[in-house]
């Protein structure tokens, strides 16, 4: 167990709230993919607000946490996390994650039911395979240049802080951190969830392919539900819409005008 500040310290170092939502149904906690900010999410915020309050978990190592070391590895990672949400608990609460939030999402329903805590209301996950769907990938251990192929490739980073020399100084140190998280994290087999499991993935997603999307349901003894959108390994920027809908009649049972 990693040592924790005080909760208020704690819970402000590692979450965002980007709109004011006293009166929220429910609470969403985002964690972003391989080099994501907590900002990522602000457009998901936006679109929730007010019948859901979204937390984006902001990383250590970058945007206003950049002078802080990264988490190289998932269960610490889902440590920390954990000591933000321990005391979240009058509202329900769900997580979203994508990419590598979306294994970080699933740790962290696991350890939250460890921890004596409620279970998430519900887990989204999204661009990426179950648990138990394993590729031999090693972007963590290739050269600065390889990585930022990969990360053109994939198409989730902005083109122009890709060819910033200075930026990609301040960015790969995390970037590389997250994917020797990401890389080198294996699941339990003995442990399933008891949550709801929804599950997005795009239909051209080099990394995800249908069939290892559709696996997430070996993992929870609870419901599970498969979207597949068009797009590849980012189709959540442009469909980000239908994703939004379906996480607010999951967690609310509304529809909104936004949606119809």
């Amino acid at each position: 167990m990693l040592a924790l500040s005080h909760p208020a310290e704690h819970v402000e170092k590692w979450l965002r709230r980007f709109h004011a939502t006293p009166d929220c149904a429910a609470r969403l906690v985002c964690l972003p993919h391989a080099g994501g900010s907590a900002s990522f999410f602000h457009p998901v915020s936006r679109a929730l607000a007010p019948t859901v309050e979204v937390l984006a978990v902001q990383y250590p190592g970058r945007q206003d946490r950049r002078r802080e070391p990264p988490v190289d590895n998932i269960p610490d990672l889902a440590e920390q996390v954990l000591g933000a949400l321990r005391h979240l608990d009058d509202r329900p609460l769900a997580l979203f994650g994508h990419s590598m939030g979306a294994v970080l999402g699933y740790e962290l329903a696991l350890r939250m039911r460890d921890a004596g805590l409620p279970p998430p209301a519900h887990l989204f996950v999204s661009g990426r395979r179950a648990p138990s769907r394993y590729r031999d990938e090693r972007v963590h251990e290739v050269s600065d240049a390889q990585i930022v192929s990969e990360l053109r490739a994939l198409n989730g980073t902005d083109a122009v802080m890709l060819a910033d020399p200075e930026v990609l100084d301040m960015i790969l140190p995390a970037i590389r951190a997250d994917y020797r998280a990401v890389e080198t994290y294996r699941h339990d087999p003995a442990r399933r969830l008891d949550c709801p499991v929804t599950v997005f993935t795009g239909d051209s997603d080099p990394r995800v392919s249908v069939d290892e999307a559709r696996a997430w349901g070996e993992h929870t003894t609870g419901p599970t539900d498969l979207h597949v959108l068009p797009g590849g390994h980012f189709f959540l920027v442009d469909r980000g819409d239908r994703v939004i809908a379906t996480v607010r009649r999951s967690l609310t049972g509304d529809h909104h005008p936004a949606d119809l």
